[in-house]
């Protein structure tokens, strides 16, 4: 399940589980682009449930739009990670120490409360 919902005028709220696969993916990557334009300093509060690595052609299809992936990243100032697994939640931030200019922030599911203050601030 890959779900992205426009939150205001500069959020997207996106929720994850399960596994993708090409054609997921490709739908998974057209909907965030969709869904974040026009878009400037944009938040992002992204829920990760039971989470399983994509498919060899998922990652295939993300990697052929790394140029459309950094356009879209470029619209977000900060990112709130929601996540039980601790190693999902320690992978997000050092992806963000990553990416220039996209400040994210971990935090365990029964602290959305303070993901969501965190990304007012």
């Amino acid at each position: 399940m890959f779900q992205v919902m426009r939150n205001g005028e500069n959020r997207i709220d996106v929720n994850f589980a399960g596994k993708l696969d090409s054609s997921e993916m490709r739908v998974a990557l057209d909907e965030l682009g969709k869904q974040s334009e026009g878009i400037e300093h944009g938040r992002m509060l992204y829920r990760i449930g039971d989470f399983q690595l994509p498919t060899l052609g998922a990652m295939g299809v993300e990697l052929s739009r790394i140029p459309q992936l950094y356009r879209f990243v470029r619209r977000f100032d900060r990112m709130a990670v929601v996540a039980d697994k601790q190693w999902v939640r320690k992978l997000s931030e050092v992806e963000g120490a990553l990416i220039p200019g996209l400040q994210i922030k971990s935090f365990e599911r029964d602290h959305e409360a303070e993901a969501e203050a965190w990304l007012e601030h």
